[in-house]
């Protein structure tokens, strides 16, 4: 990504046109969460309702590890697929992520590597190995079409028909509660029943966005002028940091949980900070797109897109504060999530301490937009291990210091790490020279 690029003509962004781009994006984020309540509904009319989602929650966990490579191709399309050679590029580097995942879920589940992952790791025992491996073996499959749909996804939001993320996500959520009334009717038996929805579900939305994928594809140039794309290469250039880095990232979630059974009440810290955090994602899924709108707005009109942003950066912290800090929150944990007495009130406490974590994300999100715009993806890799470095110190030092504060703990180190990330970001790209950044449309 070394040749020369023509400067993109400036233009005057209305907030009508960034809001249009931006709620489809937001409320697909958002309505990700039913999908997840969908499932957990389903496997609760089981005659074994706990050992069944508890089996289905480890099998998910390790898919959000394999899962992560093709996600990131939603970002690395919207950033480089501007015509057919970065398009053809794209697909192979694509094609050979989708290979390396089937690769490793089948070894996951046919292979002693599976039992060795999900005993040593997960510590799942052999009453329950099996159901688990058996939910893995269909989720594996899920890996495939999530790539599938974030592959496409990342052609449609740079073309800004971001509505399809919208009405993929509304048809994929229909499509699996059919499928679960189907078997609520017939009868819960396994967690493989969920997995069953959701796969079903995520062939759906892929589906979609392959469909209007494709047809945008087919109205994009074969070259355009000064594209630095021309090969795989250059795909994997801008990929592969953003790969590394979210293997360090992946630990973060294990670290904390792993420190919170060392506090003074491990088991009510773990549910706690579980329940909060869930909250915390709700909140914050309909602002994780902030980049998106830095990628493809920013080198246009730099001021629209921070007026758009300082409009809404503060939103997560100020819905963040009014369920911590109000009789708002106690309503939702005890109308809503159903949580009542002592664990209630510590996860009122751990949503507190949530509040740094609200305040930073959105600017995260933006920092990390400017950092694909530039082309700049290896400084990703040190913004996590900054977090990570920061998560663990601050998980060491509360646990010593203060155990007492269960769950809390979690919140801060997170809060703390996230906040590590956006400094160095931030530092990075004031004193750091960008490479060529990606040219952006001139229409």
């Amino acid at each position: 990504m070394n040749q020369p690029l023509s400067q993109p003509k400036q233009q005057d962004i209305s907030m009508m046109r960034l809001w249009s781009f931006f709620l489809p994006l937001g409320i697909s984020a958002s309505l990700v969460t039913i999908s997840h309540v969908i499932i957990n509904s389903t496997l609760s009319r089981a005659a074994d309702p706990e050992r069944i989602i508890a089996g289905y929650a480890v099998a998910m966990s390790l898919l959000a590890i394999t899962e992560r490579p093709a996600v990131l191709l939603r970002q690395t399309c919207s950033t480089l697929v501007r015509d057919q050679i970065s398009f053809k590029s794209a697909l192979t580097v694509a094609q050979l992520v989708f290979g390396s995942i089937m690769a490793m879920g089948l070894l996951i589940s046919y292979t002693p590597l599976g039992m060795l992952i999900f005993k040593g790791v997960f510590g799942v025992g052999e009453d329950n190995l099996d159901d688990v491996l058996l939910v893995y073996r269909v989720l594996m499959f899920v890996s495939i079409f999530s790539g599938i749909r974030c592959f496409y996804q990342g052609v449609i939001i740079y073309n800004l028909r971001t509505k399809w993320l919208t009405i993929g996500m509304a048809v994929r959520l229909a499509g699996m509660y059919m499928l679960s009334l189907y078997f609520i009717h017939t009868g819960v038996t396994s967690g493989v029943v969920g997995a069953a929805i959701f796969l079903f579900g995520m062939m759906i939305e892929a589906a979609v966005s392959f469909a209007e994928g494709r047809l945008l594809v087919r109205k994009m140039p074969d070259r355009l002028e000064n594209h630095p794309i021309e090969n795989k290469k250059h795909v994997f250039s801008f990929y592969r940091p953003l790969l590394f880095s979210s293997f360090i990232a992946v630990w973060i979630g294990p670290a904390i949980n792993a420190m919170l059974g060392k506090t003074w009440d491990a088991e009510l810290a773990i549910s706690s900070f579980a329940i909060a955090a869930s909250l915390v994602m709700l909140l914050s899924s309909f602002f994780s797109y902030f980049h998106q709108i830095v990628i493809n707005f920013y080198r246009i009109d730099p001021v629209a897109v921070r007026k758009f942003t300082l409009m809404l950066g503060f939103v997560p912290a100020l819905l963040m504060g009014l369920i911590a800090f109000t009789d708002i929150g106690v309503l939702l944990l005890e109308h809503v999530i159903g949580v009542h007495g002592r664990l209630q009130e510590e996860s009122i406490r751990v949503l507190q301490s949530f509040m740094l974590f609200a305040l930073v994300m959105p600017w995260l999100d933006v920092m990390n937009g400017l950092v694909f715009v530039r082309g700049q993806t290896k400084l990703i890799i040190g913004s996590q291990i900054a977090n990570l470095s920061i998560t663990f110190t601050t998980l060491i030092a509360c646990i010593l210091v203060a155990p007492e504060w269960n769950g809390s703990i979690g919140a801060w180190a997170q809060s703390l790490g996230m906040s590590a990330e956006l400094i160095f970001v931030a530092l990075a790209l004031r004193f750091i020279k960008p490479a060529d950044p990606v040219p952006v449309r001139h229409s």
